[in-house]
């Protein structure tokens, strides 16, 4: 798998810093799924697919009073070092300060809802 996961991240990073409103991004199914992720938790306003070019998505970033909601976006998973949480390791972490996006054999899910189906898995990043 190329790096288009973590290209999505700093360029997500990236755009709030420089308070964008809206970013493109190579159009990949695994993508699209933690963006739907992140519009679920209202992290962003929304994504969708480019007119011009269809290989490309339309990210649009979401402000608070001109404040990026996603203050940090922090990698935890790296494509040099892979780390995976147990169950029992997950249950330890704290999910009201954190926001965790896992990548598991369900596909990817938050930190909720692994507690809920009691699955472990690779934490992709975490968000503050």
């Amino acid at each position: 798998m190329k790096n288009y996961f973590w290209n999505m991240f700093s360029n997500i990073k990236n755009g709030q810093l420089a308070k964008k409103a809206f970013i493109y991004q190579k159009r990949k199914k695994i993508c699209e799924e933690f963006l739907k992720i992140l519009w679920d938790e209202g992290f962003i306003l929304g994504y969708k697919v480019d007119q011009i070019d269809s290989n490309k998505l339309k990210i649009f970033l979401k402000y608070n009073n001109e404040e990026p909601v996603i203050n940090s976006i922090k990698l935890i998973t790296k494509p040099g070092r892979r780390v995976y949480y147990s169950i029992n390791q997950i249950w330890k972490l704290d999910s009201t300060k954190t926001f965790i996006i896992f990548s598991t054999n369900k596909g990817l899910k938050t930190i909720i809802d692994c507690k809920k189906l009691k699955l472990g898995g690779e934490p992709f990043l975490m968000i503050n």
